[in-house]
């Protein structure tokens, strides 16, 4: 049976980009034969935009921003009409960062009762906060790099203090990040307090948390994990940039970087990292698909960077090249979380709400 599938994507976020294009690769794809595609586009502004169904695939990012006047709805509202008009199967969020992998647009898609792709409420919110993230990676005694967390007023208040804590407490170099934030946006790394002082104006441009890690000496290992109450970890993957660090350029750009799949680990360092990778998507209550990142240093000390909720889904991003080396095609991929989003809400749908 032809499912109805809906496709969100851009965003109100510094990620809009890049969810252009994973949505267009996703468009590219899909198998027509077994899905109705709707393309529903939301803009910089926050504005949401449903076009006509697709019945091919698409060639640029640009046809897929509708106008006001291409497109209808233009608002939550109109969408959710266009919902009980259209009777979506399945959503499928192709959002990356705030306003989409946060948790927000999921709540939505929950109060409207619509299965959709990925992970719920908790784990998209808990996961974008990387403080609250590596707090719970701590109860599930995960290892991770040293780090420290301050909010906008702690900074403004007393910034000097936060300098010295970070003297204090871990070892140059230094990376400062936004807590809410993916793809490297607003991410610097750092090797004295001047340069500190600097790269946290430029995070606080992006979120009132910042978090602040120890820099390392290690490999960048990635894999992907796949699944719901039994989550499947994929072969891991390298990354190299030429760069200092996977910026957003490199990710994103300028091709600068490696990706070496699969990459060699012992045999010791590749089974903890599994089983890192998957207590670390159940302690986040996770579903669906996320890329656990890693750090493996020379001694094979395995430690957790960071998982992230949605990633990069174009056939050229790690997390759908790890699964075609894991013998799960881009096409099959997307078959296969559609699949776990149906199942996953046919489970809630077993719930009773209601005492009698």
């Amino acid at each position: 049976m032809v499912k109805k599938i809906g496709l969100v994507y851009g965003g109100k976020s510094a990620e809009h980009e890049v969810s252009l294009s994973t949505a267009t690769a996703v468009i590219k794809a899909v198998d027509f034969t077994s899905y109705e595609v709707y393309p529903i586009y939301i803009t910089l502004d926050g504005e949401w935009r449903t076009g006509p169904q697709l019945t091919a695939p698409v060639e640029t990012e640009g046809q897929l921003q509708f106008t006001r006047e291409e497109s209808k709805p233009n608002n939550i509202t109109e969408f959710i009409e266009a919902h009980n008009a259209i009777q979506f199967d399945v959503i499928f969020p192709l959002l990356h960062g705030t306003n989409g992998e946060d948790g927000t647009v999921q709540g939505l898609f929950e109060v409207l009762n619509i299965p959709y792709v990925g992970n719920g409420v908790l784990s998209s919110a808990a996961a974008m906060d990387k403080v609250i993230m590596k707090q719970l990676f701590e109860i599930a005694g995960l290892q991770q790099v040293p780090y420290i967390y301050f909010i906008r007023s702690e900074w403004k208040s007393n910034p000097q203090s936060v300098v010295e804590k970070c003297e204090k407490q871990l070892i140059w170099p230094l990376f400062v990040k936004p807590a809410n934030l993916g793809s490297s946006v607003g991410i610097s790394k750092v090797n004295n307090s001047e340069q500190l002082i600097e790269a946290v104006e430029l995070a606080l441009q992006y979120d009132r948390k910042i978090v602040i890690e120890q820099g390392i000496v290690a490999r960048e290992v990635e894999a992907g994990v796949l699944g719901n109450d039994e989550p499947q970890v994929s072969v891991a993957g390298e990354i190299k940039p030429t760069t200092e660090f996977y910026t957003y350029d490199s990710k994103y750009k300028d091709g600068s970087t490696a990706l070496i799949i699969p990459t060699e680990l012992s045999t010791q360092a590749s089974e903890q990292l599994k089983d890192m990778a998957k207590r670390a998507f159940k302690i986040l209550d996770c579903a669906g698909l996320v890329r656990a990142d890693f750090f493996v240093t020379a001694e094979d000390k395995v430690l957790i960077n960071e998982v992230n909720t949605m990633p990069g889904f174009t056939p050229f991003s790690m997390y759908p090249l790890l699964w075609q080396n894991t013998d799960v095609p881009y096409s099959q991929l997307i078959d296969r979380l559609i699949q776990l989003a149906v199942e996953r809400y046919e489970e809630k749908q077993q719930l009773q709400y209601n005492k009698d």
